[in-house]
């Protein structure tokens, strides 16, 4: 699998260059080709329109005679040359029309498929990348996009064709002089903005980084406010800030730098050619083998040619930005998703729900293991809990279960089937989590219960909140379930969130239950009455609990005591007891805890492990 920059950001630039890219955006516009092809139409018509004025405007200049009344001016000359300008204007708008719906359904259909691709991505991606950097680098993508076709095919196309139909009138009207001096103009300014620009595009791209790295210090900083305050580093973090700034701050002055010096190369150019083709237009004049019409149009041609190339440096600039912009994005696209259903894989039958582990194996990194031959059944609408110390696996049991990652060795099953084999959705449908760790979005109370099942009413919310203990809390706040829970949800206690994600799994109505020390950041009273309640919650559900209080798994089927990957013990509460070893040890430990003062009423008292150090010291069984 290809991993993401240590950085966290998308990968570099994709093998393939910029044909690459843009070879890779052209099945997106491919379904619109008929209005493609009309808007190139209306292209060339404005173009053949804005072209014809100068025309128009020689054979005016040249009809009017000084001598003559003001009846004589040629009026269908000058309707005809307000009916080009019109129509210059109209078929512009009109290829504007065309291609709006194109161009937006494009950038719509990309950033949807990259969207939908992040969340295909593995946890073991989403736990490397950095959502800073990450989210800047799919912003200018998307942007890119817009700004590559709108560049290419309303700037850079509209000049390449009127440069070619200004040559065309050079070469049928005047001598070959005309043709070399704009010609030779065109090739010296293209090839010197090519070369400028391909120098500056090295700039820009250490400016990209440096600012998607700025970015995402700054996001991770405000992530972390709290943390951030606790050691009072804000200094700190202002200082790890500038140095991004810094960085970035030297790139942009070496790109603007250069290009102040693009800009005068392109206007000597310019100011040199034209001034090369007036004077040969004026030496015709004075030789009477041009009339005062020819150089007004010779002026007039040259400067619908040269204004709009006055922007190609720009233009190109941006189209390469763009194109570099749109590398990464893509990247990001074609970033392996690990985990992935297989072909023609089925939905789960859940049946009963019934769940087995068969020596299971596994490890986040080759070189480190961390469940070691892993084997247990949980019946259909039985309950299994899982105790042990930090890091000895039991949450990675519940990301296994889900299939974030794959299994090492051996298999997991349920109701029978190896969940590599079926829908990873119809898998992750049947299945409801309260986490430990409880994240939420940055809306509403009502939202995130919600969340447990889309289109959900708001009586089934609240009936769920009622289930999980927190309506009363909600009723109380001044704007109800509307109450917004901030970033992350920190508006609300550990608690509090710990309801919300209670009553979003009592929501999804799953058939197979993860709880995950699911009362951990409740207090005694509040975990009594919610115990209660997911008991009811259980009842009929297969149920895994991963527990840190022995006294909220007593009614478990069967317990399973996990140290360092192993399962050292396991049985029924009243079996472990009875067997005296490392189970019975904790559950005296914790009852000791529970008959004294509680920690939080002594401020003073030292904090320690009710489990690690037992399970450590305890020999393997």
């Amino acid at each position: 699998m290809r991993r993401p920059s240590s950085s966290g950001t998308l990968p570099g630039p994709a093998k393939g260059g910029d044909w690459h890219t843009i070879g890779r955006l052209l099945p997106y516009l491919w379904p619109y080709k008929g209005r493609v092809a009309a808007a190139l139409l209306a292209l060339i018509a404005a173009k053949l329109a804005n072209v014809g004025v100068p025309l128009l405007l020689k054979q005016i200049v040249d009809s009017l005679d000084a001598r003559m009344a003001m009846l004589a001016v040629p009026l269908a000359l000058l309707v005809a040359y307000g009916l080009l300008r019109l129509s210059t204007t109209a078929f512009t708008e009109l290829r504007e029309f065309l291609f709006a719906k194109v161009l937006q359904r494009a950038v719509r259909t990309i950033a949807l498929e990259v969207f939908g691709h992040l969340h295909a991505l593995s946890l073991r991606f989403h736990l490397a990348r950095q959502t800073g950097g990450l989210t800047r680098d799919v912003e200018r993508g998307t942007r890119g996009i817009s700004t590559l076709i709108s560049f290419t095919l309303f700037s850079i196309l509209p000049t390449l064709v009127e440069i070619g139909l200004v040559m065309a009138i050079m070469v049928s009207r005047y001598d070959w002089s005309f043709v070399a001096v704009t010609f030779g103009a065109l090739v010296l300014y293209i090839a010197s903005t090519v070369l400028i620009t391909e120098w500056r595009t090295n700039f820009r791209r250490q400016m990209n980084e440096l600012d998607s790295k700025a970015n995402t210090r700054a996001i991770d900083s405000l992530l972390n406010y709290e943390t951030v305050k606790y050691f009072g580093n804000e200094a700190f973090e202002a200082g790890r800030y500038d140095e991004s700034l810094q960085r970035w701050e030297r790139a942009a002055v070496k790109s603007q730098t250069s290009l102040s010096a693009l800009n005068l190369v392109q206007s000597s150019i310019i100011a040199v050619a034209v001034t090369l083709i007036m004077w040969r237009a004026t030496a015709g004049v004075v030789d009477a083998t041009m009339t005062i019409g020819d150089l007004v149009l010779v002026n007039a041609l040259m400067i619908q040619v040269y204004i709009p190339l006055n922007f190609l440096g720009v233009l190109y600039r941006e189209i390469k930005q763009a194109l570099a912009d749109m590398e990464r994005m893509f990247a990001l696209a074609a970033e392996h998703a690990e985990i992935a259903d297989a072909r023609g894989a089925p939905p789960v039958a859940v049946g009963g729900g019934e769940i087995r582990f068969e020596h299971v194996d596994f490890g986040y990194e080759p070189n480190r293991q961390i469940l070691f031959d892993v084997s247990f059944t949980i019946p259909a609408g039985r309950t299994v809990a899982v105790v042990g110390p930090s890091g000895a696996g039991k949450s990675t049991l519940s990301r296994l279960l889900y299939r974030f990652y794959d299994v090492s060795g051996g298999r997991i099953a349920v109701n029978g089937q190896d969940i590599r084999a079926v829908q990873q959705s119809s898998l992750r449908a049947a299945i409801g989590i309260v986490p430990q760790d409880t994240v939420l979005f940055n809306d509403s109370i009502e939202y995130n219960i919600g969340y447990g099942r889309p289109g959900s009413t708001h009586d089934e919310i609240v009936e769920a909140a009622k289930l999980a203990q927190i309506h009363d809390f909600i009723a109380s706040t001044p704007e109800g379930y509307q109450t917004p829970v901030g970033e992350r949800g920190l508006k609300l206690s550990g608690g509090e969130k710990q309801r919300v994600a209670i009553a979003r799994a009592i929501l999804k109505g799953p058939s197979i239950l993860i709880f995950d020390e699911a009362t951990s950041a409740l207090d005694s009273k509040s975990e009594k009455a919610i115990q209660a309640e997911l008991k009811r919650i259980a009842q009929n559900r297969t149920t895994l609990t991963i527990a840190h209080r022995l006294s909220t798994i007593v009614d478990a089927d069967q317990i399973l005591v996990l140290e360092r990957g192993r399962i050292v013990e396991r049985g029924t509460h009243d079996v472990l007891l009875a067997a005296d070893g490392v189970y019975a040890r904790m559950w005296r430990l914790q009852q000791t805890e529970a008959r004294e003062p509680r920690r939080d009423e002594d401020p003073a008292a030292p904090e320690e492990s009710t489990l690690e150090p037992l399970i450590a010291g305890s020999p393997t069984r």
